[in-house]
């Protein structure tokens, strides 16, 4: 795992295959900036409650969710109805698929609207979601640094700054042995928007 250490390099970024894969330019600039508006102006925001700490409380972010026609999806505590797929969102799903060879049926939106929304540490392992699911996360908007850490070890963590339009492809054992998160940002943050792509069993 030493080639996560490459997560800061300036120049270039290289990672292990079998748990990540990153492409920076997937979505043209002008296209994500289009579906970034687009978004930002016509998606059902909404802010979800979870439980933390034996406590119900309100995410730091606002969410939708996109999927395929007449489907419910349980994750977690919390059960979505998905909106129906905006050909916008169906184009960018498509072309992941051409390009990974994975089939997707869901895509949950993240907005994070300034430096005080974040996700805390947390690993993408619910049931629904398979063993060793792929997600396939496209990022909108402002950089945000995309933290991991090791399940076992804390102390072992890495970031990676996501740029405007970049695919970030998580696979393989990854939501085993590591967490991530969005941290909260002592700098102003504009806003960003974060698509998940998944497959819902």
């Amino acid at each position: 795992m030493s080639q996560l250490s490459l997560f800061n390099s300036e120049e270039y970024y290289r990672f292990p295959k079998e748990l990540l894969e990153y492409t920076e330019h997937f979505l043209p600039e002008d296209e994500a900036s289009g579906l970034e508006e687009l978004l930002m102006n016509t998606a059902p925001w909404k802010q979800r409650t979870q439980k933390m700490y034996d406590k119900m409380v309100l995410t730091p972010r606002l969410t939708a969710w996109y999927g395929d026609e007449e489907k419910t999806y349980q994750l977690g505590d919390t059960q979505f109805t998905a909106n129906r797929w905006l050909p916008e969102l169906l184009d960018v799903k498509v072309r992941i698929e051409n390009a990974t060879g994975c089939a997707f049926n869901s895509v949950l939106l993240n907005l994070y609207r300034d430096k005080n929304d974040s996700v805390a540490w947390h690993r993408d392992k619910d049931s629904k979601l398979g063993d060793h699911p792929v997600i396939a996360s496209v990022s909108l908007g402002q950089v945000r640094s995309f933290d991991f850490r090791n399940v076992d070890d804390h102390t072992n963590k890495y970031s990676l700054p996501l740029q405007h339009g970049s695919l970030l492809i998580m696979k393989g054992d990854l939501q085993i042995n590591w967490e991530h998160r969005i941290a909260k940002s002592a700098l102003p943050m504009k806003p960003r928007i974060n698509m998940t792509f998944r497959l819902i069993k």
